[in-house]
C-alpha cells in the first residue's frame, strides 16, 4: 500500500472518486447515516489515504485551523475500507495524519468529532475528551483534543 498526501486541486478524478466512494459506503450506507457528505471542506483540506490497486484503503480529511473548529486544527472523515479492517490501518493512518498536521500547524492543538466506541483508539492516541456524549447523525460522539 501507498501512503498519499495530497491538496484538493491535487487529487486525480479517479482518487476523488474512490475516497468518496469509501466515505460514501462506509458513513452513510454501513453507518446508515443521511448527512451532506459533500460540505465544502474538502477543498480547503489536506486528504491523507492508503491507496492500493485502485482501492482507497484508508482515509482521513485534515482541516486546517478554523475551519471546523476555532483555535485548533482538526482531522474528521476518519476511514478504512471495511475489506482491510483487519490490517490495523487505523492506527497508522492516524499517527500519519498527526504528524502532518503537527508539522503543518505546529503548536495548534487538533480536535475531533470521535464516534464514541472508538473512545479508546482515540485516547490511546493521546487525545483527552472534552465533552459529553452528544449525538451527530443519530451516532453517541464525544469531542476530543490532542495538545502538544
Amino acid at each position: 500500500m501507498e501512503w498519499r498526501s495530497k491538496s484538493f486541486s491535487a487529487l486525480s478524478a479517479l482518487e476523488l472518486y474512490k475516497i468518496l466512494q469509501v466515505r460514501i459506503d462506509v458513513f452513510m450506507l454501513e453507518q446508515d447515516c443521511l448527512y451532506p457528505e459533500c460540505d465544502d471542506k474538502d477543498q480547503q483540506s489536506t486528504h491523507l489515504f492508503g491507496w492500493q490497486d485502485d482501492t482507497c484503503v484508508a482515509y482521513a480529511r485534515l482541516l486546517p485551523p478554523e475551519v471546523s473548529y476555532p483555535g485548533c486544527s482538526s482531522i474528521g472523515r476518519v476511514v478504512v475500507h471495511p475489506d482491510y479492517r483487519s490490517h490495523k490501518y487505523g492506527k497508522e493512518l492516524m499517527e500519519r495524519a498527526i504528524a502532518i498536521q503537527k508539522q503543518q500547524f505546529p503548536g495548534m492543538p487538533i480536535r475531533i468529532s470521535a464516534q464514541e466506541y472508538l473512545h479508546k483508539f482515540y485516547t490511546d492516541l493521546g487525545f483527552i475528551v472534552e465533552s459529553e456524549v452528544y449525538l451527530e447523525d443519530n451516532i453517541p460522539h464525544q469531542e476530543m483534543a490532542l495538545y502538544f
